[in-house]
């Protein structure tokens, strides 16, 4: 008798461990350390695929979780940029001079061929704004505890219908992300390491990006530079500034 009643207060003491913290605080958390007032990033994109290895260099600006600009600054692409706002993302073509606002079906398209689309770079609202989240568990992630968050759309109009996301106990920063369609399909995978921290903020300066409808395809992102919560012209994330 004794036993029984040891073993089920060690079972439901064990729950009541797990669920110290609750998936949305592991949210706002992650949201608190991964969103700066402005950033200026020095980067490449390095693709993976078929054709073999394309090293591209950018310089990006930030300012909150929903206004990027993306400057390319490899010879191939050099003055190509990609802005996004809140609810919009605008292309900037130096060589015909074009700017295209990017809608609809054309959101899905790959950047220069990259296993990232237009419309994973879309924001604008939270995670708790668009997604039901919910506690898992834990698992580690190449060494590190994580919790494993699942999140499922709240309405229509978020790219993706369902997330899973191991978060980093520690750091609050994700290790890795899987994202899927409504039928359960993964289509994408990112893993994030090589974790540093700037000016307070945990910050992955690797990660590789997969989408699963290519074939032998993956997509790396390294930061060679970052510079965080620095003064920033409102200019640089308008439609004028882009076309110059």
């Amino acid at each position: 008798m004794k036993r029984t009643v040891m073993a089920l207060l060690v079972t439901l003491m064990v729950p009541a461990s797990l669920w110290a913290i609750s998936a949305e605080d592991i949210i706002k958390k992650l949201e608190k350390n991964t969103v700066t007032k402005t950033a200026r990033i020095d980067g490449v994109m390095i693709i993976n695929d078929r054709f073999g290895i394309k090293r591209s260099t950018f310089i990006s600006y930030a300012r909150g979780a929903d206004t990027m600009l993306i400057e390319f600054t490899s010879v191939e692409e050099e003055g190509m940029k990609i802005l996004r706002t809140r609810d919009e993302i605008y292309l900037f073509y130096p060589d015909a001079e074009e700017l295209i606002r990017m809608q609809g079906a054309a959101l899905k398209e790959s950047v220069m061929g990259s296993d990232m689309s237009y419309e994973d770079m879309t924001g604008g609202r939270t995670l708790l704004q668009s997604y039901k989240v919910k506690l898992e568990g834990t698992e580690e992630i190449d060494g590190a505890p994580c919790y494993k968050v699942s999140m499922e759309a709240k309405k229509k109009g978020v790219p993706y219908y369902k997330q899973i996301m191991w978060i980093d106990k520690e750091l609050f920063i994700y290790r890795k992300i899987h994202k899927f369609s409504r039928s359960g399909k993964l289509l994408k995978e990112i893993i994030c390491d090589d974790v540093r921290q700037v000016s307070g903020k945990n910050i992955a300066f690797h990660m590789v990006l997969k989408d699963t409808m290519k074939r032998n395809s993956s997509t790396e992102f390294v930061i060679n530079d970052i510079q965080i919560n620095i003064p920033l012209k409102a200019s640089i994330f308008s439609l004028e500034e882009l076309t110059w």
